[in-house]
């Protein structure tokens, strides 16, 4: 099994989770995330990391090797990008 892209891993987090931000950059090994998604609304940082895994299923264990995310509501989002 090969190494997933950036655009892979963005399009199974898309597919699992709705997302209205989701930026995804890696090496094929290990990646960073900006997940914006009004799930995460009320959810601390675990159980919003805790979703993200969820969405990404199995393939967090067998083909991401690694996966670094920071994850906000978009009214979090709005306010980091006022900033």
């Amino acid at each position: 099994m090969s190494d997933p892209t950036p655009i892979e891993v963005r399009d199974y987090i898309a597919a699992g989770l709705p997302c209205t931000h989701l930026e995804v950059n890696g090496d094929g090994r290990h990646f960073f995330a900006t997940i914006v998604s009004p799930e995460f609304e009320g959810l601390s940082r675990v159980r919003r990391h805790q979703r993200v895994y969820a969405a990404l299923g199995e393939r967090m264990k067998e083909q991401i090797h690694a996966l670094s995310m920071k994850t906000l509501t978009p009214t979090e989002f709005q306010s980091e990008a006022s900033h």
